[in-house]
């Protein structure tokens, strides 16, 4: 029995060598079409290979599943390359476009907090691209929202690209707010 596609949920695993051309094909959809990444060009599915590879605990990659077929991805990274913010990570989560509203965003980041948490990580951050100057919240802005995030800071029209401006969202999440 296959699962109904508007209401599935994904299982979550650590991302493999061999998930590397589906999760390249979903980026470069995102790199292509939107404005949800800076940037320009796909990486090549050696790149995500390699990036696969080189996670670990306290860097994980996650994708979903629904029905066998990775649906969605997501991932950290260092914030910044200076020693200073080595407890201060930042997210990524990309969605296939024909799987976006099934809640496979809230299971990955939620599984990426969750392997976090007993870390030595203390801080996740996400820079959420959105249109210069709106008043609405992306998709991205409410599941980093409902998963405790809370916006610290917005850079207008940071980025330029499809021929239109992008402001840069800031939000924060601390896996040890008692200490």
């Amino acid at each position: 029995m296959t699962t109904d596609p508007a209401t599935a949920t994904g299982v979550l695993r650590p991302a493999a060598p061999e998930d590397a051309e589906r999760v390249a094909a979903i980026f470069a959809g995102y790199v292509l079409h939107s404005i949800a990444t800076f940037v320009e060009e796909p990486p090549s599915d050696e790149l995500w290979r390699e990036r696969i590879t080189a996670a670990g605990p306290t860097r994980p990659f996650l994708v979903a599943e629904v029905d066998g077929e990775v649906e969605g991805f997501a991932y950290i990274t260092s914030f910044r390359p200076h020693a200073a913010y080595r407890y201060t990570v930042e997210d990524s989560i990309y969605i296939a476009p024909e799987a976006a509203g099934r809640g496979l965003g809230s299971q990955l980041l939620a599984g990426l907090l969750d392997t976090l948490r007993g870390t030595e990580i203390r801080h996740v951050v996400a820079v959420i691209a959105a249109l210069a100057g709106s008043r609405h919240d992306t998709p991205s802005i409410v599941l980093h929202r409902r998963l405790g995030f809370v916006e610290v800071g917005r850079m207008p029209s940071a980025g330029y690209k499809n021929g239109q401006w992008a402001d840069t969202v800031l939000m924060q999440a601390d896996l040890r707010p008692d200490g």
